[in-house]
């Protein structure tokens, strides 16, 4: 086993004196320091080798570690738990473990669980530093008790008015400043009250309570038509449901969602789980911009929209685990760049409304097996003076799982 050169100090606002022994001792006999200016500062008192600041862009920082690979001993000082929305995560992408010793202080969410009294392991925390407020919307719902991480002092105002506007304004918003250390303090706010003057540095345990009309995401499949922004190129709420359930979402799966329309099944994929990905490709410049909105207000901002048109714009994207394509894009050439992107193992699933991609799905089915499933969805309408089911587009869908012999 490797001796690790590098160390990775979590250190609290408590500076010196909450460290344990052990990071103290590190700290002390390091050649070489990095950390943000506010961290060399907690630390001074034990700092002999050369410091150096983190720097902008943050990726100059990691770069300069590297530089030091295999010279002891290093250290980089870090907020609270460094693997716990902190730079151990992104040094590990580079170090292997067996290199890297971990020296974690409590994080600021222990801090804030502890001063709430909430259970660690019942509450969502969701980070806004770097990321877009939207990303608070898939864990809005009643009851809820969130932990959320500040960019900056705006951040809580910001929060409050984002809240408010979507129909939270009870929420109770416990904003934390400087917690863990000397100058902690706390206050309470009602979300529709607002408030300014926040340090920068500061988290919020945000307790949801929602308003007669609030917007909630519902965490099934299948959501309403009407959450989505379309101009009617949508698959609509049961077809969606029944697609969601076919594609059979796991963690951390990447979707191409082929022909988007309004984004509504790659959407929905993301939403199943916070590390799922997706790739929606539209060739219409309007609906590719509708898309991307669709998802930043439904709190998946990471769906990621390719304007261009299948099979072209295929080959350059990063490899699916799970491909669905649109009921307007039944062309055996998609079909043949799908099978040969995915992993055996992968899934494959086709809607299509048309006798055309009917065919199209009916010899993928001969060639390759898999299933072919109609769906029928009938819905209540006004008949003159009375009422009667009318019958929507039947929709064909075609699944498989692609298989050694894929081609």
């Amino acid at each position: 086993m490797k001796t690790p050169w590098l160390s990775v100090i979590g250190i609290g606002e408590d500076g010196v004196e909450g460290l344990s022994s052990l990071a103290r001792q590190i700290v002390r006999q390091a050649e070489f320091v990095m950390g943000g200016e506010r961290h060399l500062e907690l630390a001074a008192s034990l700092i002999s080798g050369q410091a150096e600041p983190w720097g902008s862009p943050f990726s100059s920082g990691v770069r300069r570690v590297l530089e030091r690979r295999g010279q002891p001993v290093t250290v980089v000082l870090a907020s609270g738990d460094p693997f716990c929305f902190g730079v151990g995560s992104t040094l590990a992408r580079h170090i292997p473990p067996e290199e890297m010793l971990c020296v974690p202080a409590p994080s600021s969410i222990s801090w804030a669980c502890g001063r709430l009294g909430w259970a660690e392991q019942d509450v969502r925390v969701v980070s806004l530093c770097g990321r877009p407020i939207e990303t608070l919307v898939p864990h809005l719902h009643r009851t809820m008790r969130l932990i959320v991480l500040s960019e900056d002092g705006s951040t809580p105002r910001k929060v409050s008015q984002f809240l408010t506007g979507r129909g939270f304004g009870p929420s109770r918003i416990h904003v934390m400043e400087r917690v863990g250390g000397f100058n902690e303090q706390s206050r309470v706010i009602v979300a529709s009250d607002g408030l300014e003057d926040v340090d920068p540095l500061n988290l919020m345990g945000i307790e949801i309570e929602a308003a007669p009309g609030a917007r909630m995401i519902p965490l099934s499949s299948g959501l309403e038509d009407d959450l989505f922004e379309h101009d009617g190129q949508i698959t609509k709420r049961e077809i969606r449901a029944v697609t969601l359930s076919t594609l059979a979402p796991h963690p951390g799966e990447l979707l191409w969602d082929i022909g988007g329309g309004a984004g509504s099944v790659a959407i929905e994929w993301m939403l199943h789980h916070p590390a799922n990905r997706a790739i929606v490709i539209e060739k219409n410049p309007l609906r590719a911009a509708r898309i991307a909105r669709n998802a930043l207000n439904l709190g998946v901002p990471g769906l990621k929209v390719v304007e261009g048109i299948a099979p072209d714009a295929l080959p350059e994207l990063e490899r699916p685990d799970v491909v669905f394509i649109g009921g307007g894009l039944a062309q055996v050439d998609i079909f043949l760049q799908a099978r040969s992107a995915l992993p055996v193992g992968g899934r494959l699933v086709a809607n299509a409304v048309t006798l055309e991609g009917e065919a199209v799905l009916s010899a993928q089915y001969t060639r390759y097996g898999g299933t072919l499933t109609r769906i029928g969805v009938e819905r209540l309408d006004a008949v003159g003076g009375l009422h009667a089911f009318r019958p929507a587009m039947r929709v064909t869908q075609y699944a498989t799982v692609i298989s050694e012999d894929r081609l």
